[in-house]
């Protein structure tokens, strides 16, 4: 018996499951990250272009090419370790080091990404970020490092994954144009398992920023929709006085419905990868599994007072443009149905002036009629007369005798002949 046919994707989309393996890091070593992000229609660049400057960034380390059409690559760079991925709206590189430098955070740890290579990028810098992982040696010390490397005012702090380590960041950019994350490892803590959390840190950097994009834009949509609304409400209430022209009116209506119609295709996009990726940041601030350290804030605190209320008015503008489109479908909706009635009723009463009007031109028309019965009958016994005047003399009768005599039957016959005629057109 022959073996099953394999599906052609099934083993594309098993190895998918697998093509992204958290890195094996072990402590000390250092971490620089990179989110490079097309300015508008990301979604839809040129995906060949970020694989060109991947190329060009390995060509200079002599590293190996990744597969033709590959959206992840994973290799040696030098002394430096790459991981790359491609995303729905960016490309983001991720370089790990052995060790850490001398002087925390050293903005020279990120010349691994040549200058010249940053500046032929196929997009713009979205976030980047260094993560220094560092062993636990004691409370005290791992206090003394977050006192000097962070913003107390906004550092958030917490023990991970069954005090697996502390993670520290503080969410500000640096003068070097970088934030700055820590991770201080206990003792036991595997190497894999240092890299999960390394990992979860940039994509809870790269998500977090790029949900923001989806707050720019409600703020930069709030003008031109208090405005519309503004316009909408003036409809209605010109619908409900009745003080301007139906047909003013739904054409206003009409455009208010295209104007925003325009804003939720315009932001659609926006609004749903901003959900997505609100989700994927507390998914993996989740995952972390916060404990408190030394009475900070958690990652999750964080979140909540500063980055949730954002992601809240990004739901709200949603669902403020989605209930402003239907209040001008409705409205639309009820005027085009007054209009309808409005028409239904002139239609009636010229329906009625029409019977009126068809009612006084039959009465007419049968008028008509029996003059007509009169004249053809005049010239129906005229003719009739001189038809029959030589008999006059036979008869006995005289001229005015004999017309006399045949009116009556010529009117009668005349008569007879019309009525038939309208029985068969009727």
């Amino acid at each position: 018996m022959p073996p099953i046919e394999d599906h052609p994707l099934r083993y594309e989309l098993t190895n998918e499951l697998h093509a992204r393996p958290f890195p094996t890091l072990g402590a000390p070593c250092t971490a620089v990250y990179l989110a490079i992000k097309r300015g508008q229609d990301a979604a839809k660049r040129d995906r060949a272009a970020d694989m060109a400057h991947l190329i060009a960034l390995l060509d200079r380390y002599g590293a190996k090419h990744p597969q033709p059409g590959a959206t992840h690559y994973f290799g040696e760079i030098g002394r430096h370790r790459l991981k790359w991925e491609s995303h729905t709206e960016m490309v983001t590189y991720t370089v790990f080091s052995d060790g850490v430098s001398e002087r925390p955070f050293d903005p020279t740890d990120f010349d691994v990404f040549p200058t010249e290579w940053l500046s032929q990028a196929p997009g713009q810098r979205m976030t980047s970020a260094m993560i220094r992982v560092v062993p636990w040696t004691s409370r005290e010390a791992t206090r003394d490092d977050l006192g000097r490397w962070f913003v107390s005012e906004s550092v958030a702090v917490a023990r991970v994954l069954e005090d697996a380590g502390v993670i520290a960041g503080d969410f500000r950019i640096d003068p070097a144009g970088h934030l700055r994350f820590s991770l201080h490892v206990a003792p036991e803590t595997g190497q894999r398992r240092i890299g999960r959390i390394v990992q979860r840190l940039c994509e809870i950097e790269t998500y977090k920023t790029m949900s923001m994009l989806g707050f720019v834009r409600v703020r930069e949509m709030s003008r031109q929709m208090g405005e519309t609304d503004s316009r909408l409400s003036r409809l209605v209430d010109d619908m409900t006085s009745g003080s301007q022209p139906a047909e003013d009116t739904l054409q206003g209506l009409l455009e208010v419905s295209a104007e925003l119609e325009a804003l939720v295709a315009q932001s659609s996009f926006r609004f749903g990868a901003t959900a997505a990726y609100e989700q994927i940041v507390h998914q993996r601030i989740e995952a972390l599994r916060e404990a408190r350290f030394d009475g900070r804030q958690t990652f999750h605190e964080f979140m909540m007072r500063r980055y949730d209320p954002a992601m809240r008015t990004v739901a709200a503008t949603k669902e403020r443009l989605r209930a402003m489109s239907d209040r001008a479908m409705r409205a639309g909706d009820l005027l085009r149905t007054g209009v309808d009635v409005a028409r239904s009723a002139q239609n009636q009463a010229l329906l009625e002036s029409m019977d009126r009007r068809a009612d006084v031109q039959l009465r007419l028309q049968r008028t008509v009629e029996g003059l007509s019965v009169v004249a053809i009958s005049y010239y129906a016994v005229s003719l009739a007369g001189y038809l029959l005047y030589p008999l006059t003399e036979v008869l006995g009768l005289s001229k005015g005798m004999m017309t006399a005599a045949v009116t009556l039957p010529v009117v009668g016959l005349v008569w007879w002949m019309v009525q038939r005629i309208r029985k068969k057109l009727h």
